[in-house]
């Protein structure tokens, strides 16, 4: 029996991080909020999790566990003093695979400004190339964060004046080898929908944007340049390269093999129990079942390229554990 998909959230992203205090402060400068902190003393490793949190934010106020959108920004002990450590961002070879974070803003022409001044550097800005309506940012660790806006950019012309409360932490890029394979995993398994399609022929490749839509209604009549799911959050974007799945062998790099950078997307489910059975029954290849290790829960399946896909409890609606 298939499980009530309708709750499940795709709660986070997870990123190493070397420098934790400058990877926070450029979240927060997003407009982000440090949502809880855990401690792994004994293991060497902390974990921060950001998300909107503000007035206008999609889940104010929400259990860490109840969201979707959050980003987990993971530092190994001593990373920051580190000179030889360096985050692979997964947009070079050989740990090409994970591409971006997306962040949708109310004013993108101030938005950046607000970033470029903050210091920060661009892999794209607005004006760079054919597509004037987004723009990369580089974090600290020079993973990119694509930043689109929530109204055309002609809409937008005073360029100082933003509100971070109302952005949203949109979706989260990583590319695949077989579209077929990965939409059947993601839609049979996890039970997203497929939300959007957007097909580049001309340029090689297609975008599929997948989430649980809850009761968000896509804006069919959208303007020009804006994406209608730019006021989502948790959405799944697989890029799919013309002619990578008849390639041999894994093409992409999951993020948790060195070089590393990416770990993993978490679902947190209704019933961890249950949806672990599910996914048991559907012959899902594990990282890691309940049952493994010390951790009781927390699960890792591994999607069609290897892709490291936590599973976790939603804590509003069924209390588990002392996150």
């Amino acid at each position: 029996m298939a499980p009530d998909h309708s709750q499940w959230k795709l709660n986070h992203t997870m990123l190493r991080v070397k420098d934790p205090k400058k990877s926070v402060d450029f979240y927060k400068l997003l407009g982000m909020s440090q949502v809880n902190k855990m401690d792994f003393p004994d293991n060497k490793f902390c974990l921060y999790f950001l998300a909107y949190d503000g007035p206008d934010s999609a889940s104010t106020g929400a259990h860490w566990t109840d969201r979707e959108g959050v980003i987990e920004l993971t530092h190994n002990y001593g990373s920051e003093n580190d000179d030889s450590f360096v985050i692979n961002n997964g947009n070079k070879d050989p740990g090409k695979g994970f591409g971006h974070v997306c962040v949708s803003v109310d004013n993108i022409q101030a938005a950046c400004k607000r970033i470029e001044d903050a210091g920060y550097k661009f892999q794209k800005k607005l004006t760079d190339g054919r597509m004037k309506s987004i723009a990369f940012a580089l974090d600290p660790d020079n993973y990119w964060v694509e930043i689109i806006g929530q109204k055309p950019v002609d809409e937008t012309k005073d360029v100082t004046s933003t509100e971070t409360s109302a952005y949203r932490m949109n979706h989260t890029m990583i590319r695949v080898k077989d579209n077929e394979k990965s939409l059947k995993f993601y839609q049979d398994v996890f039970g997203m929908k497929l939300m959007r399609t957007s097909e580049q022929k001309e340029a090689g490749f297609t975008l599929y944007f997948l989430g649980y839509p809850g009761s968000y209604k896509i804006d069919d009549n959208s303007p020009n340049g804006v994406n209608p799911l730019a006021g989502k959050e948790g959405l799944l974007e697989l890029t799919w390269n013309y002619g990578t799945e008849k390639e041999s062998g894994q093409v992409y790099h999951n993020g948790n093999d060195e070089p590393q950078g990416f770990g993993h997307i978490c679902v947190s489910v209704d019933n961890l129990d249950e949806a672990c059975k599910f996914m048991d029954e559907k012959g899902v290849n594990w990282k890691k079942r309940l049952t493994d290790g010390r951790m009781k829960n927390v699960a890792f399946v591994l999607d069609p390229d290897n892709y490291w896909i936590e599973v976790i409890q939603n804590e509003r609606i069924k209390k588990s554990s002392d996150w």
